[in-house]
């Protein structure tokens, strides 16, 4: 909702006079030294002053005011409320005393008091503005409309008055009545604002041909009225006559006057929310579109990534990783560009540019995430000792970090089992486990390494039955703790878990499938047995292609 009261910054001493009466040189003094931003001193003979000079309202009124710029808002609340009490008839000092309310989060009594305030001193503009601005948050909206007809008879009839009472009968529900009144205001005064309201009004009542004509009315008072030009191609959208539409917005994405964050949002928006079939069979319109855009602001890093955003959404890949390269190649300071090329890297599977990224990444920035994308590319690489060697790293640079060398240690584990290395990689998952002993990646790992190799299954039980006790439907766990079941010899145990696997992912993995048939098989099911090795098998060849 549109905000028509102006929120004034708290008003400094020099705005407001000191009673005549009142001007002792002490009070003359502090006054000057809180002008002169010596707060602390100022503040210091203020106190002084409020004890030799108890009924000095002004003393109490400037004491509020050098405790509030102290962000003491309990001791200017306490000292300006003395200043009230003395003379309630100062507008400032009551003023002072609203606006504390709302420092302190209490509407209720900030709304009284500006009542208060405006029936005392009615012809004060600023007031009744920020009475208004209240009524509004606080959803007090028949008030509000009380408050813009005092509005009107202070200022008299303006757009802003008008557009603010429309926007309030849009929150009660009364948007046919807030619109004739738009309707009444344009039969005498035409503002592009207005008239843009309306086309919004008559295109969300699907009323088409009135909007593209009150749009038009707006864009011939100014031509370059967004609201209204943005509106009218949407018009267009709508009647699907998209070469209007493209030929609305050309200029407005051409135009190095437009905001390159109003145009980044804009094509966001139509990434997200327009038909696929729309957007192929208008490419190149919607193509031009972004295109303009960048080509308007070369230089702005949201824009080439809105732009890349785009082509990637519309099935053009290639195309997209350009421009994020191009956006984090030109501004290599950006944390933000860099982690969007490098998302990109990962999802294209290219591993070695990413991890060359991601290493370089680290070294700019410092972020560890930057690390786990170098060991990401590093395991699809297979290159196990560039993983062995980023974790011993992480190790000596951050010994006193638990997070960190949970996951260091993890990751030499993994990688050293990878390998070969099983004695290392026992080693690692014992080192890990006694930062946690509850980690259910490296107890999983660790149990179903032992049970490969037929070693300590006891060992690799209790390990594994903790992560089926923390995650049952994790279908990984399910089969590790199956598996070593299968091989403790408890074959009808080890089924129903199996069969649990197979409900929340384990049909997509050849091993779980294999691992299950083999149970199958012990029990006696040949035939279900050989279902699930088929499967397992059409998984295996779809991954060879």
């Amino acid at each position: 909702m549109r905000k028509i009261a102006v929120i004034l910054l708290f008003l400094c001493a020099s705005l407001v006079p000191v009673p005549a009466q009142e001007t002792d040189a002490n009070l003359v003094d502090a006054v000057t030294l809180y002008t002169n931003g010596q707060n602390k001193k100022a503040r210091q003979l203020l106190n002084t002053l409020s004890i030799a000079q108890p009924s000095n309202d002004a003393v109490w009124y400037y004491l509020s005011l050098s405790a509030l710029k102290d962000r003491d808002v309990e001791a200017a609340t306490e000292a300006c409320g003395k200043a009230v009490a003395l003379d309630s008839s100062n507008y400032w000092y009551r003023y002072m005393e609203a606006r504390l309310s709302l420092l302190q989060n209490m509407p209720e009594e900030a709304i009284a008091r500006y009542e208060s305030l405006v029936k005392s001193f009615p012809d004060q503009n600023t007031t009744w503005y920020e009475l208004l601005d209240l009524y509004l948050k606080e959803q007090k909206y028949e008030k509000a409309l009380g408050a813009l007809d005092e509005i009107e008879k202070l200022r008299g009839l303006s757009e802003e008055v008008v557009r603010t009472r429309y926007d309030v009968y849009t929150a009660m529900g009364k948007q046919d009545e807030g619109a004739r009144l738009l309707e009444q205001f344009n039969e005498q005064y035409a503002f592009p604002s207005v008239l843009s309201m309306l086309g919004d009004y008559y295109l969300a009542d699907f009323k088409d041909s009135l909007a593209l004509t009150r749009y038009e009315e707006a864009l011939s008072l100014d031509s370059a009225y967004l609201p209204a030009v943005l509106g009218k191609s949407e018009v267009y959208r709508h009647m699907r006559r998209y070469p209007d539409y493209f030929k609305t917005l050309n200029p407005f994405f051409s135009s190095q006057d437009v905001q390159a964050s109003t145009k980044s949002m804009y094509i966001g928006n139509l990434t997200r929310s327009l038909d696929p079939r729309i957007l192929e069979i208008h490419r190149a319109g919607f193509d031009s579109l972004a295109l303009k855009a960048a080509a308007a602001h070369p230089s702005d890093s949201t824009m080439l990534s809105t732009v890349g955003t785009y082509f990637y959404a519309t099935g053009r890949e290639k195309e997209a990783g350009e421009w994020f390269r191009k956006s984090a190649d030109l501004f290599p300071d950006s944390f933000m560009q860099a982690a969007t090329y490098i998302q990109y890297l990962q999802l294209q599977s290219r591993w070695e540019e990413l991890r060359q990224r991601a290493d370089d990444g680290y070294r700019r920035f410092g972020q560890l995430a930057f690390l786990d994308y170098a060991n990401l590319a590093s395991y699809n690489l297979e290159d196990w000792d560039s993983i062995i060697g980023t974790s011993q790293m992480l190790l000596k640079a951050f010994p006193k970090d638990k997070d960190i060398c949970l996951n260091a240690w993890t990751q030499l584990g993994d990688a050293y089992h990878s390998k070969g290395d099983s004695k290392s990689s026992f080693k690692a998952y014992e080192k890990a486990l006694k930062i946690n002993p509850n980690y259910a990646p490296v107890l999983n790992n660790y149990a179903y390494y032992l049970s490969v190799e037929g070693k300590q299954l006891k060992k690799a039980y209790n390990m594994s039955k903790k992560t089926v006790e923390q995650e049952p439907d994790n279908a990984t766990y399910l089969d590790t703790f199956a598996w070593i079941l299968h091989l403790m010899g408890k074959d009808l145990e080890a089924k129903p878990f199996f069969k649990h696997a197979m409900l929340y992912g384990g049909k997509e993995s050849a091993v779980i499938l294999r691992h299950y048939a083999t149970v199958l098989e012990a029990l006696g099911e040949a035939d279900t047995a050989k279902i699930y090795r088929n499967q397992a098998k059409r998984l295996d060849d779809a991954g060879k292609q």
